[in-house]
C-alpha cells in the first residue's frame, strides 16, 4: 500500500505536479540578498557582472588567438 502525505492543493499552483507540492514550497521569504538590494535601491552592490564580463571576454579572446596561432 502507498503511503503518501496529506498534501492540499493550492488554487495558484496550475500545473499537476505543482498542485501536489506542499505549502511551504509556494510561501516566499524575503532572502538576505533581496534585503540588501534593497536597502541599496535595487543597485547591484557586487561587481559580479564585470567579472562575469571579463571572463567572457579573456576566454573568448584566449580562444581566437588560439585558433589563429
Amino acid at each position: 500500500m502507498l503511503k503518501r502525505t496529506l498534501v492540499l492543493t493550492t488554487e495558484s499552483a496550475r500545473h499537476p505536479f505543482r498542485q501536489t507540492l506542499p505549502p511551504h514550497v509556494f510561501a516566499t521569504a524575503p532572502t538576505a540578498t533581496a534585503e540588501k538590494n534593497m536597502k541599496l535601491g535595487s543597485v547591484a552592490a557586487d561587481d559580479s557582472d564585470w567579472k562575469l564580463f571579463m571572463l567572457s571576454f579573456c576566454a573568448f579572446f584566449t580562444a581566437f588567438y588560439s585558433f589563429i596561432f
